[in-house]
């Protein structure tokens, strides 16, 4: 399998220490990069020989990404990454807006440190001129991961680190990624050129609007597509 081929490539990253916490990153990461889809089912014996870890080791993984939801233990199957319904698509976006928007306001006195923002903002222009709609979505979602980086909490990074990779799981499974991701650039570069102006208030107004926009969409278009392939 072609994933497994990438993801011998990884075995260095665990070096001398390989443990349960290195291996479930590399894992969250091939997941939220599509290299394990939704419904995939993850063989103990395939991927421990790709990374190097016992049985052990892997399963304690496993079990790590399971509490945040990423993958399902099926009795009697094994493990799979794990297919979100509707709700849950509806309980993450509560839990961006509860987050997202709190971090806008709470952000104090201007200037606020934009250049990590900028920069995911610039990635997803640029990745939108190379027709990478893929590249889009992995800019979008870095522009959300470093609004709540402005807030300067490791537990609230840690926390939204897991939401978004969740979130991801349903951008995988949308058949039009442009018609999804396309239109929120521009809705990108007006939060930060609000930010900019140290107009927090606004700002926090533009994300409010626009995660209620991206719930609408995707919901549309994930619901429909969930509906098809059960």
């Amino acid at each position: 399998m072609a994933e497994l081929s990438g993801l011998a490539d990884d075995r260095a990253l665990l070096g001398r220490t390989s443990t349960a916490e290195r291996v479930s990153d590399i894992l969250r990461s091939r997941i939220a990069e599509g290299y394990f889809p939704p419904g995939t089912r993850l063989s103990e014996d395939s991927i421990g020989g790709a990374l190097g870890v016992s049985r052990n080791t892997l399963r304690e993984a496993f079990r790590l990404l399971t509490h945040e939801r990423l993958l399902v233990h099926q009795l009697n199957r094994g493990v799979f990454v794990r297919v979100l319904t509707v709700e849950d698509v509806e309980d993450i976006y509560r839990t961006r807006r509860l987050v997202e928007c709190a971090v806008v306001r709470g952000l104090g006195e201007p200037p606020f440190a934009l250049d990590a923002v900028t920069g995911a903002v610039e990635d997803g222009l640029r990745a939108a001129a190379e027709k990478d709609w893929k590249g889009v979505s992995t800019a979008n979602i870095h522009f959300h991961r470093e609004l709540v980086a402005l807030a300067g909490s490791a537990r609230t990074d840690e926390l939204m680190r897991s939401v978004f990779a969740e979130l991801r799981l349903a951008f995988h499974v949308v058949d039009d990624p442009r018609r999804l991701h396309e239109p929120y650039l521009e809705r990108n570069r007006r939060i930060l050129a609000t930010l900019r102006t140290g107009r927090a208030a606004e700002a926090e107004r533009l994300l409010a609007a626009y995660l209620e926009d991206s719930l609408a969409g995707l919901v549309e278009v994930y619901g429909r597509r969930v509906g098809e392939d059960g």
